[in-house]
């Protein structure tokens, strides 16, 4: 170990210090990974019924905020799956 590693007062080399911040930066990044999912399916769920509604008042029809519902359910749990297999994967 060289000198240049330590500054004055510190008890831990800066290798050392700067590995103990990235692993607390890694904890938060990992719950705001988990996190996100908590937004993205409900959010997928109301666009969906939204886009879905929209098409309704547009072509006058009554069964398609239905397929809007479930294609944004079926678009939030693909992301739920890609988000579970990204982290698994890592």
């Amino acid at each position: 170990m060289s000198a240049k590693n330590y500054k004055a007062g510190d008890d831990l080399p800066e290798d050392d210090r700067s590995n103990d911040k990235s692993g607390n930066r890694n904890s938060w990044v990992q719950i705001a990974k988990y996190s996100q999912l908590a937004f993205v399916f409900p959010a997928a769920t109301v666009a969906g019924w939204l886009v879905g509604a929209g098409l309704d008042r547009w072509l006058h029809a009554t069964w398609l905020y239905l397929a809007g519902l479930i294609l944004g359910i079926v678009a939030g749990f693909v992301e739920l799956i890609r988000a579970a297999l990204s982290t698994d994967s890592k």
